[in-house]
């Protein structure tokens, strides 16, 4: 009896397995011209126009509106922009002379040539504070920015000021307040 039902069995799995076919092409076949979205289908060569036609609309330059810029005029370029000011932090009493001292604070800095010496001018909002006598050199001090200012400790009574722009870099040694 259990051959009978195993033989009935195995018969009628082969016999549903003949009636399963196999897809022919892919999804796509079903949905037929009809796009979800509601599109219509692009046939091969309008694609080529409009790529062509891109590729034509790519190469083509317009002139822009403004200065040209070039790797030749760059200096001057930088030397028309308005300049922002580095600012300082100073966190020590400074002696600038015997009876004048630089109180701490932040202040914005200045370099500027006149005469053939550089000074360099400390400022608190539009207030001149103090100009300061220089030394202008061609070390940048290992800063990687063109504009900046620090105050670096000399030794136990002495600082020094660094300060760099595009026109030139200076420095300027000052004693601490006893």
């Amino acid at each position: 009896m259990k051959k009978v039902i195993l033989f009935s069995l195995i018969i009628l799995i082969t016999m549903s397995a003949g009636s399963v076919n196999a897809a022919d092409g892919d999804m796509w076949d079903y949905f037929g011209d009809q796009n979800v979205y509601g599109q219509k289908p692009v046939s091969d060569k309008e694609f080529e126009d409009t790529v062509k036609h891109l590729e034509e609309k790519k190469h083509k330059t317009k002139k822009m509106k403004g200065e040209s810029f070039h790797q030749g005029n760059e200096t001057e370029f930088l030397n028309k922009m308005p300049e922002e000011l580095p600012v300082l932090s100073i966190p020590v009493i400074l002696k600038l002379t015997e009876s004048i001292q630089l109180p701490m604070g932040h202040y914005q800095v200045q370099g500027i040539k006149k005469d053939d010496k550089v000074f360099l001018k400390l400022y608190q909002a539009h207030y001149l504070i103090a100009e300061i006598p220089a030394t202008e050199t061609n070390d940048d001090f290992g800063n990687d920015t063109v504009n900046f200012v620090k105050l670096e400790t000399l030794n136990e009574n002495q600082v020094i000021l660094e300060y760099g722009s595009v026109d030139f870099n200076a420095y300027a040694v000052m004693d601490l307040a006893q």
